[in-house]
C-alpha cells in the first residue's frame, strides 16, 4: 500500500525545473564574486586554460570570453557561447541554441564537471579577478 501511495504522489507531482539564480534572493557579494577569471582543467591539472564569466547577458545566459588555448585543449570548448548561474550555484556552459553543454557543481569545496567532457574536471577562480 505504501509503495502504491509513493508511486502515485511521483506520479502526479510534476517536475521542477531548475531556475537560474535570481540576483535579488541571495547575497549580493557572493553573487558579484562569481564574475571574473575562471581556470578550466583536467583532472591531474597538467591541462588548463582560461574563460572569463561576465556579467552582460547573451542568448542562453550571460557572456562567455574562451580563450584559444580552451578551444585547442577542450574542443567542446569552441562550442560554448554563454554561461549561466543556477540554484545551488551551479554554472552551467551553454551552446548558441541554449542547450548545456557542461555542469560545474560544488559537492564539497571545489567545483567539478558533469558530465566530464573532452578531459574537463574543474574549474576554479583565479584569484584577484
Amino acid at each position: 500500500m505504501r509503495k502504491l501511495l509513493l508511486t502515485l504522489v511521483l506520479l502526479t507531482t510534476p517536475a521542477l525545473a531548475e531556475e537560474p539564480i535570481d540576483p535579488a534572493t541571495v547575497d549580493k557579494a557572493m553573487y558579484d564574486d562569481m564574475f571574473g577569471t575562471y581556470k578550466i582543467s583536467n583532472e591531474s591539472g597538467k591541462k588548463h586554460c582560461t574563460v572569463v564569466l561576465k556579467r552582460d547577458t547573451t542568448i542562453g545566459g550571460m557572456e562567455i570570453d574562451v580563450s584559444k588555448r580552451c578551444i585547442k585543449l577542450f574542443p567542446v570548448m569552441d562550442k560554448v557561447t554563454a554561461w549561466r548561474l543556477m540554484e545551488g550555484w551551479a554554472i552551467v556552459f551553454a551552446d548558441a541554441e541554449r542547450h548545456e553543454l557542461i555542469r560545474f557543481y560544488t559537492p564539497d569545496d571545489r567545483y567539478i564537471s558533469e558530465p566530464e567532457t573532452d578531459g574537463i574536471f574543474t574549474i576554479e577562480k583565479v584569484d584577484g579577478t
